[in-house]
């Protein structure tokens, strides 16, 4: 599945993840957190069980019908990682007026190595993966967009959510 971004006119190979990319997704999320920062999403007395619990649930998922991981490979640069990934899942909820199929899709950790920013990557996955939640019927697809992602998320049609966004942690 190639994607063509509109800023560029290079085709940006997207895949979807494989087992062997696991060691790969895993490095990424890191990333991921590290980039966000913070007591919430990096606490500093997490230790690296969270990584051996991520990759059983990645080896898990990548099978599912109810979750996509794309990637994007870095290729060019020699060193055989991949340059970003981006996570869809859907779940199903109950159908009401506001969501005639109870689904709801949720995007998890779009994010780009340092060295591959600003080359449409990003995009490109989040195409491919609002185009499986299309396929899935989705009512709507909800993410928590970091500042430096509102931007792209806001031009691929994302809107402020009706709900107050609460969370609750045991």
């Amino acid at each position: 599945m190639s994607q063509h971004t509109g800023h560029q006119r290079e085709r940006i190979a997207v895949r979807q993840a494989v087992e062997g990319d696991v060691a790969e997704l895993v490095r990424l999320r890191a990333s991921l957190f590290g980039d966000l920062g913070g007591e919430f999403f990096n606490p500093a007395s997490a230790g690296d069980g969270w990584r051996v619990a991520l990759v059983a649930v990645l080896k898990e998922k990548l099978a599912s019908d109810d979750t996509r991981i794309l990637v994007v490979d870095g290729g060019g640069d020699g060193d055989g990682g991949l340059a970003a990934c981006g996570i869809g899942t859907v779940d199903q909820w109950f159908p009401g007026p506001h969501s005639p199929s109870g689904r709801v899709g949720h995007v998890i950790g779009v994010v780009t190595d340092p060295a591959h920013r600003r080359r449409g990557h990003s995009r490109a996955i989040m195409r491919g993966l609002l185009g499986w939640f299309r396929e899935r019927d989705v009512s709507r697809v909800d993410l928590s967009a970091s500042v430096e992602g509102e931007p792209l998320y806001r031009e691929l049609g994302f809107v402020n959510h009706p709900d107050p966004s609460l969370y609750w942690r045991p």
